[in-house]
């Protein structure tokens, strides 16, 4: 069993222990998207969103696959709850890295809010 792939059981193995878990959650869902499993990874990042929406790291992320699988609404909404998000932790780099999706979304599709 490769690294990769023994990373990928232990933290499904943390995530079934503690369902909970949005940082093993997170980590797997990047490991998922290593290996093109994009649905896999839209599931978990959801997931994390569903229950903690105060999880900053995740508006970018899913954000960006939703772009990719062409649901520009939903891309450019959680952009936009995210910058709002950043802002209220005050949280400049990631409210940086979002407002620079979002503009790159407006840009790449006819996304109009």
């Amino acid at each position: 069993m490769s690294d990769e792939q023994q990373k990928i059981k232990r933290l499904a193995l943390n995530i079934k222990k503690n369902p909970k878990d949005s940082f093993s959650k997170f980590a797997l869902a990047l490991e998922l998207l290593k290996r093109d499993q994009v649905t896999k990874a839209i599931l978990l990042f959801e997931s994390i969103l569903k229950q903690e929406p105060d999880y900053l790291g995740v508006y970018y992320h899913l954000g960006k696959l939703y772009q990719q699988t062409g649901n520009v609404q939903k891309a450019g909404e959680l952009f936009t709850q995210g910058i709002q998000l950043a802002e209220e932790k005050n949280n400049s780099r990631t409210k940086s890295e979002l407002l620079e999706a979002f503009e790159t979304l407006k840009i790449e599709t006819d996304y109009d809010s």
